[in-house]
């Protein structure tokens, strides 16, 4: 098994607390809302949004995957910290045991949000995950 780690951050000029709120705390509910076609919908199967929670995300027509299981890891509502797992689904396409993603969003100068994303790709056997181009987030199995 190996793992590849992917690192991005993105400047907003929404304050943390909000976007936290909006995206994280609200997403599952917003999110399939303002993008139906990416997003059909998002049920908890165990839990109800806390560590240890198991949702259930059904994607739309417009997406080339069907569904995937999230498992959350951490919510920290005060650090404005949110941290999961695709833990099942045709996103780790038979080649991925899981994708962490943990994302942070802090204050930026300007008084927006610095969202930081670090997302672990867990490998099975001897496949590999390579970026097709540089900074685009994009990967590719080999």
């Amino acid at each position: 098994m190996g793992v590849f780690t992917y690192e991005s951050e993105i400047v907003t000029a929404i304050p943390p607390a909000k976007m936290f709120k909006a995206c994280i705390l609200d997403g599952d509910t917003l999110i399939p809302q303002i993008l139906p076609e990416a997003f059909k919908s998002v049920e908890y199967i165990e839990g109800n949004g806390g560590a240890g929670s198991i949702k259930k995300v059904t994607f739309g027509e417009g997406s080339q995957f069907k569904y995937m299981k999230q498992k959350v890891e951490a919510v920290d509502k005060d650090k404005f910290v949110y941290i999961y797992s695709v833990i099942e689904g045709d996103a780790l396409m038979d080649k991925l045991e899981k994708i962490t993603y943990e994302t942070k969003l802090e204050t930026s100068p300007n008084g927006g949000s610095v969202c930081k994303t670090t997302c672990k790709y867990y490998t099975i056997g001897e496949f590999e995950l390579k970026e097709q181009r540089e900074g685009t987030g994009n990967v590719q199995g080999h």
